[in-house]
């Protein structure tokens, strides 16, 4: 019988570093629920169970940030950050998970999870039983010794420090248990605790290597020779025992559980598999499956397009044409197979050369999943496609904005159960990925896809009319995603000697900062290592260190800016990162997406945010900075003809004018109304100054962040970090603010009202967002969903009236058959490229066709400019 091993996971930890290691933006399920957190644990512990293979299993959580810590301490944590709202919303759907996975979690009133850890590694040592914790937190080796070992999480999902009494004593030269005692001298700025002033961790390590433990260091501090670190130790002696009692994990936690309720349990297939799927983390289901069950169940009639019965497709009014591929990028997309079908007519063919134009030229319209894709695949082949009066991935977007799926099947699997094998199943994925060596697989699967959209799309369409959205996808998405299809196929002209001279250019300038930087620190080290970087401020240049990591002393970003007014090293280390990234990202990174004839062509992502608003990729033009250093990277991009301007129109405050629209309330339409400085006058309001008072800058930047913090219902504390006030300060804002404009709390309040007795909120195109955490037990799901229902209205609509926009333009250059050409959307802003010759008229009606976009109580203003290049006209 193999030896019982306990595997103790500190479930806070582990969750917050998943958060912060995958972007939330790129994890949402189609409800609007993060799930970073989420995905990134599962693959923990299927990383950690298949490495350490354990008998028995606990996570253990925090049960709340008061505990007898903050009882002997009352700042004790009490410098840390709140936990972001996304963060939190996922914590009890992880605890589901572990549930459904058989582990048992744990979380103790009063006591952290390091004390359950404690308590229980003690009991299973008592036990004869192995332990094993993982954690990011170092302070949990003191609980070392021959039978229990500590994983330190490092980069990546399965990277791991394992600490055992060698690896401790060689890497710090001290026991586990002076592993407290350290802490005690040094404190803790992460858990907010003193220590010894001016004692760091290598002080603490000498004095530690001369004693046992604190007590002997102060029975024999008469031994030590007269010096300022020996004032600090008599000065900070009573903090110095309190931090290590702080410091000290509990090992006799009044825990309620045994290790026999650590077994792990068998995990619920089932269960999770409808986790999964309900959290659109398909990727994570667990096939059950063999190869006999690749052959698709109730698979309706069909043919296979060949040569002898090609003339049926004359038969075909307005078929679905469906174009299956691999890669997602269907600028440089193999077609694999394809579809032709209407009801009860289905052909499906893996040569695509029998689509000819003579066959598209015989049918009156095309349906689609994915138009645009579509699109632009055929012209790629040289084909023209007939008007697509249809598309079922746009549509099942509209039905619920939170549908951002760009897979048929997974479309299909929204609406039908079980209905269809996933692509994954039938075709691989990665480097794996094929068409099956078994046409018949192959053409089922394309026979259930085409049965399964006909079902979806009555489906979709019987909600779109219910819920009063046809017009939203006729007159606004539909007619957009072939505005989008031209924009990415025109692409824009990327000056590639432009950029290699910016590239040479930062090159030169990084090395001249380095220079710079090593001459004045007096030697060299790895400006890109934060552990070489941090010992050079702070122990070379004795820099005032802010804050600390588990692995030392930061330096973010944020540190830094705080040290500015300390040495100029520091402005020149933030250049350096500055332009190293700016190099990396763009400079490097633009090139690879040039096809070879300096035009880049972005995809736009129609359906992946839950708001409207378009997204952009291969590459994301969107994340072309627009202000400070990195601005100059919009140099590189310029119109393909040298006598032809780029231009753009960009709305002013849309969020602001679209909440003042939404909310009636007078006193903001009235300064929208007065084209005042909307800041200007929240500035006025907040700060109790007379109209047309003068404010300073510091005035108007606070008088910003509020605006825009309501509109994203931010909270007084989140208010106050962002202004650097106090909570009680900003509440006070927020509290002016509604009393000023008391119309925007009324909406605030009916916005989530309206969502807790509907379950959704809408734009003013009835764009939905459903809203399922409304009713939550749990505060942080509930809070991040009223936050969501106040928010939707006014970012949606605001993604609604530039989409309006951008069609009513486009039908416009085509009616005047103008040859300027639109080729950027980036959040408020349109670019084009004007021809010699139509400067004034596109000067003139842009600007006009976005201020008339939709009709609002207040104007909409647009700012206007042309030049050579992109860095020009913003």
């Amino acid at each position: 019988m193999d030896k019982e091993k306990l595997l103790l996971l500190d479930g806070n930890s582990l969750t917050y570093r998943s958060f912060f290691a995958l972007n939330v933006n790129n994890f949402t399920s189609h409800e609007g629920i993060p799930t970073n957190a989420i995905y990134g644990l599962k693959r923990v512990l299927d990383s950690i169970v298949k490495d350490l293979k354990p008998t028995k299993m606990l996570a253990a959580f925090d049960a709340s940030d008061r505990t007898f810590r903050t009882e002997l301490y009352s700042d004790y944590k009490g410098n840390r950050s709140k936990t972001p709202d996304e963060l939190s919303a996922q914590f009890p759907y992880v605890h589901e998970m572990l549930k459904l996975m058989g582990i048992t979690s744990y979380e103790l009133q009063d006591y952290e999870a390091d004390d359950i850890i404690g308590t229980l590694a003690k009991k299973a040592n008592e036990q004869g039983i192995e332990v094993v914790i993982v954690t990011g937190d170092r302070d949990l080796t003191q609980l070392i010794n021959d039978h229990t070992t500590v994983y330190i999480t490092q980069k990546g999902f399965s990277n791991y420090e394992t600490y055992n009494p060698d690896h401790l004593k060689e890497k710090l030269g001290i026991t586990p248990k002076q592993v407290i005692d350290m802490k005690a001298l040094t404190g803790d700025t992460s858990d907010n605790y003193p220590g010894v002033q001016g004692v760091g961790e290598k002080t603490a390590l000498k004095l530690l290597g001369q004693y046992p433990n604190i007590e002997e260091l102060y029975q024999h501090l008469g031994d030590l020779k007269p010096s300022k670190m020996k004032e600090n130790l008599i000065r900070d002696q009573k903090q110095a025992f309190q931090s290590k009692e702080l410091a000290t994990i509990r090992t006799d936690a009044p825990i309620q559980i045994s290790i026999e309720d650590t077994e792990i349990k068998p995990s619920n297939i089932e269960g999770l598999n409808s986790f999964f799927e309900k959290l659109d983390m398909k990727s994570l289901i667990i096939k059950t499956s063999n190869d006999e069950n690749l052959k698709e169940k109730d698979v309706p009639a069909y043919q296979v397009l060949s040569l002898e019965n090609i003339s049926a497709l004359k038969e075909l009014k307005e078929p679905l044409i469906y174009f299956e591929t691999f890669n997602s990028n269907y600028h440089e997309a193999e077609i694999k197979a394809m579809i032709i079908a209407e009801r009860g007519k289905i052909f499906v063919t893996k040569d695509f050369s029998l689509l000819t134009s003579e066959i598209l030229a015989g049918f009156e319209h095309i349906w689609t999943f994915d138009g645009k894709k579509t699109f632009i695949l055929a012209n790629r082949h040289q084909l023209s496609l007939p008007k697509i009066s249809y598309d079922l991935m746009i549509a099942s977007y509209v039905d619920d904005s939170g549908h951002s799926n760009e897979s048929l099947a997974t479309t299909i699997d929204d609406y039908f159960d079980e209905f269809i094998l996933s692509d994954e199943t039938v075709y691989g994925k990665g480097v794996k990925i094929s068409l099956p060596e078994n046409d018949q697989i192959l053409y089922d699967h394309l026979a259930k896809k085409a049965e399964g959209y006909f079902l979806s799309k009555d489906i979709v369409d019987a909600h779109l009319k219910m819920h009063e959205q046809v017009e939203l996808l006729k007159q606004i998405e539909l007619p957009l995603s072939m505005v989008l299809a031209k924009m990415e196929l025109e692409g824009i002209k990327l000056n590639k000697s432009e950029l290699k001279r910016m590239g040479k250019e930062f090159d030169s300038n990084i090395h001249e900062l380095k220079s710079k930087i090593f001459a004045e620190v007096g030697q060299e080290f790895n400006l890109n290592s934060p552990q070489q970087l941090a010992d050079i401020l702070f122990n070379v240049m004795k820099l005032p260190p802010s804050k600390k990591t588990k692995r030392g002393y930061s330096t973010s970003v944020e540190v830094l800016e705080e040290l500015r007014p300390h040495s100029q090293v520091v402005d020149w280390i933030l250049d350096y990162r500055q332009l190293s990234k700016l190099k990396s990202t763009y400079v490097d990174g633009l090139q690879k997406f040039d096809f070879g004839n300096g035009i880049i062509h972005t995809r736009f992502l129609q359906t992946m945010t839950s708001t409207g608003r378009l997204s952009s990729v291969d590459p994301n033009l969107q994340n072309i900075p627009a202000r400070g250093m990195g601005k100059i990277i919009r140099k590189a991009f310029t119109a393909r003809q040298n006598d032809w301007q780029l231009f753009s129109s960009d709305y002013s405050q849309i969020e602001l004018r679209v909440l003042a629209h939404i909310s009636g309330d007078p006193h903001m339409i009235k300064a929208f109304e007065d084209d005042r400085d909307i800041h200007q006058a929240t500035a006025e309001k907040i700060y109790h100054l007379e109209p047309g008072a003068e404010i300073t800058p510091d005035m108007r930047r606070v008088a910003k962040a509020t605006n825009f913090g309501i509109v994203y219902g931010i909270s007084d504390y989140g208010l106050a970090k962002n202004i650097g006030v106090t909570r009680k300060e900003a509440a006070a804002f927020i509290n002016t603010y509604f009393e000023e404009y008391p119309l925007v709390k009324v909406f605030m309040d009916n916005s989530v009202k309206f969502a807790r007795e509907e379950g959704y909120v809408e734009t003013l195109s009835h764009r939905r967002r459903y809203l399922p955490d409304i009713h939550a037990k749990n505060f942080n799901l509930r809070h991040f969903a009223e936050r969501t229902a106040m928010n939707t209205p006014i970012q949606g609509s605001a993604a609604d009236i530039i989409k309006i926009a951008m069609v009513s333009i486009q039908n416009y250059l085509a009616d005047q058959n103008l040859k300027s050409r639109m080729i950027l959307q980036v959040h408020d802003e349109l670019t084009f490229e004007v021809a010699p010759g139509e400067e004034e008229i596109i000067g003139s009606i842009v600007p006009k066709l976005m201020d008339s976009a939709i009709k609002l109580k207040v104007p909409l203003k647009v700012e206007s400019h042309f030049g050579e290049t992109w860095y020009d006209v913003h």
